[in-house]
């Protein structure tokens, strides 16, 4: 059975990506990680310096955990397009952390056959605390039948959606809000109603003379 591809049809802003759950990161993975990206420093691989800057132990480099983000999303989009993940730190990773990464889709849009998927990514540490966030774009296929027509070298099928963004749900709401409180009264100042008029007084009669 041919692997699970994601298709822009099938994606809906809110969805979430199934967890990703990283081992405790070691003193071996932290040297094999700074080793294979040239990042020489001391306190990546020598605890005894890292000691000497009040600091516990060794650091991760900082692309491990961007990594781990990047395989939460490759995981979950087969079939799709890497256009952009950025990534910031907000804690140091540590020997022993351990790690679960999370995202969920926070806007989708599509232009002339041209599909954009983006995701909100994040990871917390064995304290729930948040460690890593960032965001991501992915460019994917509208359906099956779109990647055949493309890979057979047919244009694309070409279905213009409007930008769906997770923050512009709050934005409905309120504007829903306005409507029925427009409708039933509530939440807005009604219009003060005229003061009833007061009959005009009869007109005294001329004294005669």
């Amino acid at each position: 059975m041919p692997p699970r591809k994601l298709y822009f049809e099938n994606v809906r802003v809110g969805d979430e990506l199934p967890p990703l759950s990283k081992p405790a990161i070691d003193r071996v993975q932290i040297a094999r990680y700074a080793s294979a990206v040239g990042d020489f420093s001391p306190i990546h691989v020598d605890e005894a310096y890292a000691k000497t800057l009040s600091m516990p132990s060794v650091v991760a480099p900082a692309g491990l955990g961007m990594g781990f983000l990047g395989q939460l999303v490759t995981d979950w989009a087969r079939g799709a397009t890497l256009r952009k993940l950025n990534v910031r730190f907000v804690k140091l990773l540590w020997p022993g952390d351990t790690l679960v990464c999370k995202g969920r889709v926070s806007d989708r849009h599509g232009q002339d056959g041209k599909y954009i998927v983006e995701l909100d990514v994040w990871a917390e540490n064995s304290k729930g605390e948040l460690a890593l966030r960032g965001s991501c774009a992915l460019q994917v296929f509208y359906s099956a039948e779109d990647e055949t027509r493309q890979r057979n070298g047919q244009p694309p099928v070409v279905v213009n959606v409007a930008r769906e963004s997770i923050l512009a749900e709050p934005d409905a709401k309120k504007a829903a809000a306005r409507t029925s409180g427009e409708k039933t009264g509530k939440g807005h100042k009604l219009a003060a109603k005229p003061a009833p008029k007061k009959p005009a007084k009869p007109a005294k009669p001329a004294k005669k003379k």
